[in-house]
């Protein structure tokens, strides 16, 4: 089995030292590269080419969200899937690298289990987003609205069936979860999420949540 390739960029060495023996003590995953600043965060990527980028929010020279807009922006050819790594829950950081193309975002201290399944489900072509965050994130937007709503022409609708689809998106859903909570098939949550994404004009499921919270769509999820 080929395993899945990993960069790592944090600029504390220690907390860099545990994200690797956590991620390396699976045998599906390899650390290839660390960067402790943006800027090699990005010229590693790009040399390299890993399966995910894990990438901290704050960093020197290029911060997370500068190196998430690099390497999976708008714009970006061949993009790569870059996870955001952080300590910040409720932050307009952690939604400006969701709207710079990250397939995900975990918390630092949500564990082993979800950093590592987080990994796996971005080398999938999914995304994982720690429920805390998207809780918290939710009643942001939906409270006081301090993040920005970016124009959006109007959207074509949704049927009923893609919009509980969106909304387990939003809850960090991964496609079989989203299967088992509707009782449909893997290939038909596949064939959703791949209409939404078209309709809306999306590139992956982390867009699709930021339109839903822009959107409304998300209310009630929590």
């Amino acid at each position: 089995m080929t395993p899945i390739t990993v960069l790592l960029a944090e600029d504390q060495a220690m907390i860099r030292r545990g994200l690797r023996l956590i991620l390396e003590d699976q045998p599906d995953i390899r650390v290839v590269a660390e960067a402790e600043d943006g800027a090699a965060a990005v010229e590693a990527a790009r040399r390299l080419r890993p399966d995910v980028c894990l990438v901290d929010i704050r960093m020197p020279k290029l911060d997370g969200i500068e190196v998430t807009r690099a390497l999976a922006g708008p714009g970006v050819p061949d993009p790569l899937r870059v996870i955001v790594v952080t300590t910040f829950d409720l932050d307009e950081y952690v939604y400006g690298a969701l709207r710079g193309g990250a397939v995900g975002f975990v918390l630092k201290d949500a564990g082993p289990a979800l950093l590592v399944e987080a990994v796996r489900a971005a080398h999938r072509g999914e995304a994982l987003v720690s429920p805390s965050v998207t809780l918290r994130l939710l009643k942001h937007l939906n409270g006081v609205g301090k993040l920005p709503r970016p124009d959006r022409a109007p959207s074509p609708p949704l049927s009923g069936r893609e919009i509980e689809v969106v909304r387990a998106v939003v809850r960090g859903r991964t496609n079989r979860e989203i299967a088992a909570e509707l009782f449909i098939s893997l290939s038909t949550v596949k064939s959703h999420v791949s209409g939404i994404q078209t309709k809306l004009g999306v590139r992956n499921r982390v867009e699709v949540a930021a339109w839903a919270w822009e959107n409304g769509i998300a209310q009630g999820t929590a």
